[in-house]
């Protein structure tokens, strides 16, 4: 290990904070776990257990925790990625050197992107959202999430960047809105040719009445494999002609980002 002028304090487990990320750090947090906690596969990085105990890492297939996920997680397509964290201590918390906030709901309802939360306590209910790749959140607890930069929050009315949206709450589903010149180019151009859309500015979530919008400060997106995961459900009901567009249309994406 290379020496430093001012190599940094090793963390001491009997200053830990309780639930914030760690000192000068954005890109860690520290849950002080004293119940159950459904958290995502591979967000732990480290763990002080207390009085000498021991933390358990179950999941959500384990028959100690069946009754509890069966009331509080309703998302078999997930399920494989979670775990239920128990015991007494200190867990460390990252994920891929994004940013990691923490949030608190009060009798709230706020939908995430699925590749965002990494987790959440027993108290709160989690449900698949029917848009793909994001969960809904619901009751009363914390929860925390990550971001390609810091967390912006904006209120409805809004359009935004799909790839910048880590979530909403308290407010109804957004709606698409396709940006009017390409949407004149694509009224226009020949029966069966096929478009995309590649960017915010072509494309956007419309937010409208009360409530909250979670925006991440880039247009990185986490990409979420349990998407693919969804479509390949829906796949299985088409015939050979609707397989044989949907081939065309996943080569011309193909194409677009090879650009």
């Amino acid at each position: 290990m290379n020496a430093t002028a001012n190599p940094p304090q090793p963390l001491d487990p009997r200053t830990l904070p309780d639930h914030d990320n760690l000192p000068d750090n954005a890109y860690a947090y520290c849950v002080r776990l004293t119940g159950p906690l459904f958290m995502q596969t591979g967000s732990m990085i480290a763990y002080y257990a207390a009085g000498g105990g021991t933390i358990r890492f179950e999941p959500l297939t384990a028959s100690s925790v069946a009754g509890m996920v069966a009331s509080r997680f309703s998302s078999p397509l997930y399920s494989r990625d979670w775990v239920v964290a128990n015991g007494q201590g200190h867990v460390i918390l990252g994920d891929r050197g994004y940013d990691i906030n923490s949030y608190d709901l009060d009798e709230g309802n706020l939908t995430v992107r699925a590749a965002n939360l990494l987790a959440f306590d027993a108290t709160l209910e989690l449900k698949e959202s029917i848009i793909p790749g994001f969960l809904t959140l619901i009751g009363t607890g914390k929860f925390l999430a990550s971001s390609s930069g810091p967390v912006i929050f904006v209120e409805p009315p809004v359009r935004v960047d799909p790839e910048a949206l880590v979530g909403w709450a308290d407010c109804p589903a957004p709606s698409q809105h396709f940006d009017a010149g390409w949407m004149g180019h694509f009224l226009g151009a020949a029966r069966g040719a096929l478009f995309g859309t590649r960017s915010g500015e072509e494309r956007q979530y419309d937010f409208t009445g009360a409530g909250t919008v979670l925006l991440q400060s880039s247009e990185r997106m986490l990409e979420d494999p349990h998407v693919v995961r969804r479509l390949e459900g829906e796949v299985r009901q088409l015939g050979p002609n609707q397989l044989q567009h949907l081939s065309s249309v996943v080569q011309s994406q193909l194409q677009q980002h090879r650009q």
